[in-house]
Protein backbone atom coordinates (compact mmCIF):
# COMPACT_ATOMS: atom_id res chain seq x y z
CA UNK A 1 0.00 0.00 0.00
CA UNK A 2 1.29 3.49 -0.83
CA UNK A 3 0.81 6.41 1.55
CA UNK A 4 -1.04 9.17 -0.36
CA UNK A 5 0.73 11.84 1.70
CA UNK A 6 4.43 10.90 1.40
CA UNK A 7 4.18 8.33 -1.44
CA UNK A 8 6.14 5.66 0.48
CA UNK A 9 5.40 1.96 0.65
CA UNK A 10 3.77 0.84 3.90
CA UNK A 11 2.22 -2.41 5.12
CA UNK A 12 -1.26 -3.31 3.89
CA UNK A 13 -4.14 -2.43 6.24
CA UNK A 14 -2.07 0.14 8.16
CA UNK A 15 -4.05 2.85 9.93
CA UNK A 16 -1.16 5.34 9.94
CA UNK A 17 1.92 5.88 7.79
CA UNK A 18 5.18 4.84 9.46
CA UNK A 19 7.10 7.75 7.93
CA UNK A 20 4.83 10.82 7.97
CA UNK A 21 2.14 9.71 10.47
CA UNK A 22 -0.74 10.47 8.10
CA UNK A 23 -3.96 8.58 8.71
CA UNK A 24 -4.68 6.04 5.97
CA UNK A 25 -8.12 5.70 4.43
CA UNK A 26 -8.98 2.06 3.88
CA UNK A 27 -11.36 1.40 1.02
CA UNK A 28 -14.17 -1.14 1.54
CA UNK A 29 -12.44 -3.53 -0.87
CA UNK A 30 -9.32 -3.44 1.30
CA UNK A 31 -11.14 -3.55 4.61
CA UNK A 32 -10.64 -6.44 6.97
CA UNK A 33 -13.23 -9.15 6.76
CA UNK A 34 -14.65 -10.41 10.02
CA UNK A 35 -13.48 -13.91 10.81
CA UNK A 36 -16.08 -16.44 11.83
CA UNK A 37 -15.68 -17.68 15.36
CA UNK A 38 -17.20 -20.82 16.80
CA UNK A 39 -19.33 -19.75 19.77
CA UNK A 40 -22.38 -21.09 21.58
CA UNK A 41 -25.55 -19.49 20.30
CA UNK A 42 -27.56 -17.14 22.47
CA UNK A 43 -30.60 -16.87 20.23
CA UNK A 44 -30.79 -20.50 19.00
CA UNK A 45 -30.29 -22.42 22.22
CA UNK A 46 -32.11 -25.52 23.51
CA UNK A 47 -29.76 -26.81 26.22
CA UNK A 48 -26.45 -24.93 26.06
CA UNK A 49 -26.40 -23.47 22.54
CA UNK A 50 -23.69 -25.83 21.25
CA UNK A 51 -25.67 -27.17 18.27
CA UNK A 52 -27.02 -23.70 17.48
CA UNK A 53 -23.48 -22.29 17.54
CA UNK A 54 -22.18 -25.03 15.26
CA UNK A 55 -25.09 -24.42 12.89
CA UNK A 56 -24.38 -20.66 12.81
CA UNK A 57 -20.69 -21.32 12.19
CA UNK A 58 -21.40 -23.76 9.34
CA UNK A 59 -24.28 -21.57 8.08
CA UNK A 60 -26.80 -24.41 8.06
CA UNK A 61 -30.10 -25.02 9.84
CA UNK A 62 -29.70 -25.89 13.52
CA UNK A 63 -32.29 -28.67 13.20
CA UNK A 64 -29.92 -30.59 10.92
CA UNK A 65 -27.08 -30.30 13.44
CA UNK A 66 -29.35 -31.40 16.28
CA UNK A 67 -30.61 -34.41 14.31
CA UNK A 68 -27.07 -35.46 13.43
CA UNK A 69 -26.06 -35.13 17.08
CA UNK A 70 -29.01 -37.26 18.24
CA UNK A 71 -28.17 -39.89 15.62
CA UNK A 72 -24.55 -39.87 16.83
CA UNK A 73 -25.73 -40.40 20.41
CA UNK A 74 -27.94 -43.38 19.55
CA UNK A 75 -25.52 -45.17 17.24
CA UNK A 76 -24.17 -48.06 19.36
CA UNK A 77 -20.46 -47.29 19.18
CA UNK A 78 -20.12 -43.51 19.66
CA UNK A 79 -22.63 -42.99 22.51
CA UNK A 80 -20.00 -41.96 25.02
CA UNK A 81 -17.95 -39.73 22.62
CA UNK A 82 -21.06 -37.88 21.40
CA UNK A 83 -22.23 -37.01 24.91
CA UNK A 84 -18.72 -36.13 26.07
CA UNK A 85 -18.23 -34.06 22.90
CA UNK A 86 -21.33 -32.01 23.69
CA UNK A 87 -20.20 -31.44 27.27
CA UNK A 88 -16.70 -30.47 26.12
CA UNK A 89 -18.24 -28.08 23.57
CA UNK A 90 -20.38 -26.61 26.34
CA UNK A 91 -17.30 -26.00 28.49
CA UNK A 92 -14.85 -24.87 25.81
CA UNK A 93 -16.99 -22.82 23.40
CA UNK A 94 -17.46 -19.22 24.55
CA UNK A 95 -20.97 -17.82 24.75
CA UNK A 96 -21.80 -15.46 21.88
CA UNK A 97 -22.57 -11.86 22.82
CA UNK A 98 -26.23 -10.98 23.22
CA UNK A 99 -27.49 -9.11 20.13
CA UNK A 100 -28.36 -5.46 20.69
CA UNK A 101 -32.06 -4.84 21.25
CA UNK A 102 -33.94 -2.73 18.75
CA UNK A 103 -34.69 0.79 19.98
CA UNK A 104 -38.14 1.24 21.47
CA UNK A 105 -40.79 2.77 19.25
CA UNK A 106 -41.22 6.49 19.67
CA UNK A 107 -44.14 7.60 21.83
CA UNK A 108 -47.01 9.36 20.06
CA UNK A 109 -46.77 13.16 20.10
CA UNK A 110 -48.36 14.87 23.07
CA UNK A 111 -50.72 17.78 22.49
CA UNK A 112 -49.46 20.80 24.40
CA UNK A 113 -52.40 23.12 23.72
CA UNK A 114 -54.79 23.96 26.52
CA UNK A 115 -57.80 22.76 24.52
CA UNK A 116 -59.43 19.55 25.82
CA UNK A 117 -59.02 16.37 23.82
CA UNK A 118 -62.11 15.61 21.65
CA UNK A 119 -62.72 12.37 23.53
CA UNK A 120 -62.77 14.24 26.86
CA UNK A 121 -65.65 16.55 25.90
CA UNK A 122 -69.03 14.99 26.47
Amino acid sequence: MICPNCQREITEHSNFCYYCGARQVVTPAGAHTAHKRLMRSVKDSKIAGVCGGIAEYLEIDSTIVRLLWVIAVFVPVPIFPAIVGYIVGWIIMPLAPVPAAAPAAAAPPVQSSGAPHPAQTA
